[in-house]
């Protein structure tokens, strides 16, 4: 990847002139199925110009509970987009009874306008759980019945798409805004992308302006995202493989709450019973001290995930870590 990112060939992106970038934009545009697309250095900075484009300030948006719109990028979109998270449904997901009863009755004064839909697949805080298609598409035509529009954040698209044979395209073919990125498991250092019609990208590209996302010789990372999707993405199951792996340990030889059913892709989340001695904090330093690294989510919620520079032996060292710890 670092060979294919000094080797790219680039320009200004700033004025569309990054041979590389095009190329990238070009590609994931078929790929997702949409008519242009658009490379933004981070998800978060792809979130929020999502929600600039697609809703006015004061609006609402309806989103899953725990949603990293609304509990991972630091209020952003209260500050850059003036909009307010309506957060419905449990476990990363929601139904089209519950979207409908979320939103607010028009043309009524103290009300705001609910006028956006997000969804987040793969769901990271609610353990990497890929949303299930039919339901994807049954949320999204609601969304239309009630004259909302629609929004997928794919951050981890890939991963939904290894793990339920699906492909990205139709995976986002619901959605009038799609979001995917390259810096999670793909490997890359930096980079995500918008899809969508050529108007919302053209608008898309004026809010990244906006916001400081425009760049120069971004061909250097263009590079290393095409090299991670031509060389990343089958092997993205590994990773799938190796979670399963860690959470079957952990679920099998500890008093851990973990659903098993939720480790669907390369996320594990699990709970600390309250009898534990260790909360989160409390864990996460002792296994960074036998160089193992999870976040802790919550006072007794963890996170682990795998990606592609940890291998299954290693995987296996730190389950067992973790094991020891936890029983210790």
């Amino acid at each position: 990847m670092r060979a294919a990112m000094a080797q790219a060939p680039v320009g200004d992106d700033q004025y569309g002139e990054d041979p590389t970038t095009n190329l990238l934009q070009f590609r994931l545009a078929e790929i997702l199925g949409k008519e242009a697309s658009l490379w933004l250095p981070t998800g978060t900075m792809a979130n929020q110009v999502a929600l600039r484009v697609l809703t006015r300030p004061g609006d609402e948006v309806i989103a899953s509970r725990q949603s990293h719109a609304g509990w991972h990028e630091a209020g952003g979109a209260a500050a850059n987009a003036g909009v307010q998270i309506h957060e419905i449904g449990e476990r990363g997901m929601f139904t089209p009874e519950e979207l409908r009863a979320a939103i607010k009755p028009r043309n009524f004064a103290i009300f705001p306008s609910t006028t956006l839909v997000q969804i987040e697949n793969t769901h990271n805080r609610a353990g990497g759980v890929v949303v299930p298609q039919g339901l994807v598409e049954n949320l999204c035509a609601t969304a239309r019945e009630e004259g909302l529009a629609t929004y997928l954040d794919g951050a981890r698209l890939w991963n939904a798409s290894v793990a339920s044979g699906l492909a990205p395209a139709t995976l986002a073919a619901p959605f009038d805004l799609v979001a995917v990125a390259f810096s999670k498991g793909l490997g890359a250092p930096a980079g995500s992308l918008l899809a969508g019609s050529k108007a919302t990208i053209d608008s898309a590209r004026r809010h990244r302006q906006r916001m400081g996302g425009a760049m120069r010789q971004n061909g250097i990372l263009a590079a290393a995202a095409l090299y991670g999707l031509e060389h990343h993405l089958e092997r993205l199951a590994i990773d799938h493989a190796n979670a399963r792996l860690i959470a079957e340990r952990l679920a099998a030889r500890t008093l851990v709450q973990l659903d098993l059913a939720t480790v669907e892709t390369n996320i594990v989340v699990f709970n600390l019973p309250a009898a534990s001695k260790l909360d989160a904090p409390g864990l996460t330093q002792r296994a960074r001290e036998r160089d193992v690294l999870l976040n802790a989510f919550g006072p007794r919620t963890l996170r682990i995930v795998t990606h592609l520079d940890v291998n299954t032996e290693q995987c296996k060292k730190a389950a067992e870590i973790l094991v020891e710890l936890l029983k210790g």
